[in-house]
């Protein structure tokens, strides 16, 4: 059923008026009373301190008491994904969001779910952190349904909220339930790498293998566009931002260290620590800021060193601006080896708490299996049916 359809049954041959956000007798702005206190100046209290990025603090007193929607009104917001928040009970409100809410006509969690929708860049003066400022606001469409009978005009917005808020309660239950997996996950992970004494050898990385990392890249090799990516501290773990010629990365793989499928990449500046396992694709690593283990497997699987290097306590030099993890450092990082004596049962041990703690990642990290998946399906969900519910059939411009 097309968008158009649905909502055409679900008005029941009602038309649909289309106002503005300022239009008074649906919409009150309780911009006056905003009050923006600094960091330094705030009470600690239990009441949410909302700026253009949501909840900045938590402050004793409050500026608002009932059910409102947020509106980002400078450019720290997301211009892709414009902050929007719906709010009930007491909160503060400082002067980088608008206050909203609707009036008797209108519904605030049906305003909620529509602003949502909403492109706000138009209304944004340079298109780029701009501020979305009142006047504009203001002149942003509203469409109130059946306005001729406002009984039924809320009904049918109370049935639209309905809708979404089963989704958007599913989500949270889901998210909630990723929160408490994750806790119960680490939980595991702690557990599992810690052993008894009698049981361990505790070695160092120095002596289960080298300190291994790329050839050096100079900036005017890479390009914004190419066939191989080329991960850098910012992009490691994520999307890539450069690439070099396959001709160099061939040149470079054949003379100088590149690590081998399921070698575990670290971070060795920036996030320290962070991790990846080497899935064999190709690409090239930025020399010194990310760095890899060159492992003897017959000792210590490459997957085991993964997860008890989210444990591990890497001890970063404080030496300058930016924290960094020297190779001497990661020499001197100490490695639990499970049944030292018995290479045959260690090994098997590791692959024990591996196949464990990869059942738990999945579950809590994967994105294409597990919670987060199921998150963004009913997300997405979610997103077609707001798209589905809120698309009514304009029948007239809104002025200007």
């Amino acid at each position: 059923m097309s968008a158009l359809s649905y909502m055409g049954k679900l008005l029941d041959g009602a038309e649909v008026e289309w106002t503005v956000l300022g239009d008074e007798r649906f919409v009150e702005i309780a911009n006056a009373a905003r009050r923006p206190v600094k960091a330094s100046l705030r009470v600690s209290g239990e009441t949410p301190y909302y700026g253009a990025n949501n909840i900045q603090d938590y402050v004793d007193g409050y500026t608002h008491d009932g059910e409102y929607v947020l509106i980002a009104e400078d450019g720290s917001a997301s211009l892709e994904n414009y902050s929007v928040q719906y709010t009930t009970g007491k909160f503060w409100a400082n002067n980088h969001v608008h206050v909203v809410r609707g009036m008797q006509g209108l519904n605030t969690r049906f305003l909620y779910h529509y602003l949502r929708i909403v492109d706000f860049i138009p209304y944004l003066p340079n298109k780029d952190r701009s501020k979305l400022t009142k006047g504009e606001m203001i002149k942003i469409p509203l469409p109130i349904p059946c306005p001729e009978n406002p009984e039924k005009s809320l009904e049918i917005q109370a049935e639209i909220v309905r809708i979404l808020d089963a989704f958007t309660e599913l989500t949270a239950e889901l998210t909630a339930e990723l929160t408490a997996r994750k806790k119960q996950y680490n939980h595991y992970r702690d557990q599992l790498l810690s052993f008894e004494e009698e049981e361990v050898e505790w070695k160092t990385l120095g002596e289960i293998g080298e300190v291994r990392m790329c050839k050096r890249i100079l900036k005017s090799q890479t390009s914004s566009e190419g066939e191989i990516p080329f991960y850098k501290i910012g992009t490691f773990g994520r999307d890539p931002d450069a690439y070099i010629p396959r001709s160099l990365f061939e040149e470079y793989r054949a003379k100088y260290s590149y690590p081998k499928i399921g070698e575990v990449l670290i971070s060795a500046s920036g996030t320290i620590g962070r991790t990846v396992v080497f899935d064999g694709e190709d690409s090239y690593f930025q020399d010194s800021n990310i760095v890899w283990i060159e492992n003897d497997e017959s000792v210590v699987l490459n997957k085991f060193l993964f997860y008890f290097y989210k444990i591990a306590n890497w001890g970063i030099s404080e030496g300058g601006t930016i924290q960094r993890l020297y190779n001497d450092n990661l020499r001197k990082l100490l490695i639990p080896i499970p049944f030292p004596n018995d290479s045959k049962k260690s090994l098997t041990e590791q692959a024990r708490i591996v196949t464990i703690l990869d059942k738990f990642d999945a579950l809590t990290n994967s994105i294409r299996e597990g919670l987060p998946r199921e998150i963004e399906l009913r997300q997405k969900q979610y997103e077609y049916y707001r798209d589905l519910l809120l698309s009514f059939p304009k029948l007239e411009e809104v002025a200007a």
